[in-house]
């Protein structure tokens, strides 16, 4: 029996402010055809059971796009004649009662089935029972969807168990609202032949439970995420479980960084043969105060013209006779001018110098005022 397990996909999301070609958000476009990988891998290798752990939109209110997206895809699932089974996710799930579940709009799909009322479901077949746990917001509620779902468990069938939830606080994504699964009851998982979870964006085996898995998202939603692939799992379910995770090619993210005690080598050696079409994060290291105000972004993100985007990071150097980072954020840029004109100008100068610094603050401050 082979499964395909996949979640996170987070259909809608957008960042960075850069259109394609068709005049949609880049990023956007990017989880969409993270999602399309996925669906072409289903569609060559033909999978008993399809599963999704959740998160399928990154809004529990997603915009026209993303829902058009889905319902074509879900079109094409469905056509495949294969049991797709659907949780809702933290950010699928409405806050409160006075929204619909967005999930509904697939109920009409014959071989799609859905769990996303916030309580436990049996979706059950010849073979094999999906107990489906989706995002819940009340956690009292929830202990008592856990014991159903203990109850239902069948020593005549497969049982997969799918929740999108941290198990254990090391896989907590620190979002509202996210739900823990009580350690008291990881008893459970010995009784199931997996667990496909969701909610943390990477892939791996959870702890000592050798069937327990997330799949990971399928795209990044963070810089913060580089360091893990994307992909989903792959598993066979015969005598024993056989898990195999499967990556998919999506945009980079390269990180580069330019020494700042040296900075024009540093900047002119940096290689960027790698950043045609990714995203570029640049940390600038060992920066002093004032090189902060003299390097300028537009100098740096020159330097790698073919990457889709170039976000600066500057990370300041410690040292005893320089100002700290922190002093420099508890002044204004004026109050930093004025302390640096003051400690090289005599008395006169500086009266007469302090003057001319404050109408030019003004001006600056009133030319970028939103609110005049």
């Amino acid at each position: 029996m082979k499964i395909i397990h996949f979640s996170d996909t987070h259909l809608g999301f957008n960042d960075l402010d850069i259109l394609n070609d068709e005049n949609i958000n880049q990023r956007e476009a990017d989880f969409y055809d993270a999602f399309t990988q996925v669906v072409e891998h289903i569609k060559s290798t033909k999978p008993d059971y399809i599963i999704h752990t959740g998160d399928l939109f990154h809004r529990s209110s997603p915009s026209n796009r993303a829902i058009t997206f889905a319902l074509e895809m879900f079109k094409v699932i469905n056509s495949l004649d294969i049991p797709f089974i659907l949780i809702a996710g933290n950010h699928s799930t409405p806050r409160t009662n006075l929204s619909s579940p967005i999930l509904k709009i697939f109920e009409n799909f014959e071989n799609i089935h859905l769990s996303y009322n916030q309580e436990y479901k049996k979706i059950e077949f010849k073979d094999i029972i999906f107990h489906t746990l989706p995002h819940m917001n009340d956690e009292t509620k929830a202990l008592s969807q856990i014991e159903l779902c203990e109850q239902n468990i069948s020593s005549k069938k497969k049982n997969i168990m799918m929740m999108h939830c941290s198990v254990g606080a090391f896989y907590l994504m620190q979002e509202f609202g996210e739900w823990v699964f009580p350690h008291a009851k990881e008893y459970i998982f010995k009784k199931m032949d997996y667990v496909a979870l969701g909610h943390w964006h990477g892939f791996g085996k959870v702890g000592k439970h050798e069937n327990v898995y997330y799949s990971g998202s399928t795209e990044r939603t963070s810089l913060n995420d580089k360091r893990n692939s994307k992909g989903f799992v792959q598993l066979v379910l015969d005598d024993k479980l056989s898990v195999e995770y499967k990556e998919i090619d999506i945009r980079p993210i390269i990180t580069k960084e330019i020494e700042c005690e040296d900075y024009e080598n540093s900047l002119a050696s940096q290689q960027t043969d790698d950043t045609k079409d990714a995203i570029v994060e640049v940390t600038l290291k060992n920066l002093t105060p004032l090189q902060s105000i003299e390097i300028q972004n537009k100098e740096i993100k020159d330097k790698f013209p073919h990457a889709m985007s170039v976000s600066i990071k500057r990370e300041f150097k410690r040292d005893s006779n320089d100002v700290g980072v922190e002093d420099v954020e508890a002044l204004s840029l004026e109050d930093y001018f004025l302390e640096h004109i003051k400690e090289d100008s005599q008395d006169k100068e500086y009266d007469r110098l302090k003057t001319k610094i404050q109408e030019l603050f003004v001006s600056y401050e009133e030319a970028n005022d939103d609110t005049i």
